[in-house]
């Protein structure tokens, strides 16, 4: 038992402070990011009773614009993670009942299917949960939930990602695709 506790206590060493650059660079990078998706969501997707915008694209954005070397911050990642996760918790808001069983099963689905696709994204667990979570709006896209907004809007995402992320002489976006 004692190890188990000892465990908790940490032992690295705590991150260096970021540059002044990388943090201009990603809020230049999730502002654009996110004033793209939002702004499309409100000129074309809205009119037609569509969203763009869900919010894990927030985490997304962490992920894309400032943790750019990290695995979970690659293209496959961002996309599959969204797009899969998506599919997930359609299916679990369709099947399962009560939601707050939907919920935890799609959650943790989405989790599997990731790891089995290796395409980890830790906002594509919150895309599976506003599946079964969201509002009627959400729900009455069914499987479209999985292409717009969450593929659409990841794509958008990625390509402002690319574009941004690429600009600054120290930074390289991707590390890698798949």
């Amino acid at each position: 038992m004692k190890n188990y506790f000892h465990k908790m206590r940490g032992g690295g060493k705590c991150p260096k402070r970021v540059r002044l650059s990388e943090i201009l660079w990603s809020w230049v990078g999730s502002f654009s990011g996110v004033l793209a998706v939002a702004y499309l969501s409100s000129r074309f997707m809205e009119p037609k009773d569509l969203t763009l915008v869900i919010g894990s694209f927030g985490a997304s954005a962490v992920l894309i614009y400032a943790a750019i070397r990290s695995p979970l911050a690659q293209p496959w990642n961002l996309l599959g993670g969204h797009f899969f996760s998506a599919l997930v918790g359609v299916t679990c808001f369709k099947f399962f009942q009560p939601q707050w069983l939907a919920a935890a099963i799609g959650v943790s689905l989405a989790i599997v299917l990731m790891h089995t696709l290796k395409c980890l994204h830790p906002p594509g667990g919150a895309t599976a949960l506003i599946a079964v979570l969201g509002g009627p709006k959400i729900h009455a896209l069914g499987y479209l939930y999985a292409v717009i907004p969450a593929g659409l809007g990841a794509v958008i995402m990625l390509g402002i990602a690319l574009i941004i992320n690429n600009m600054a002489k120290e930074r390289s976006y991707p590390e890698y695709w798949f």
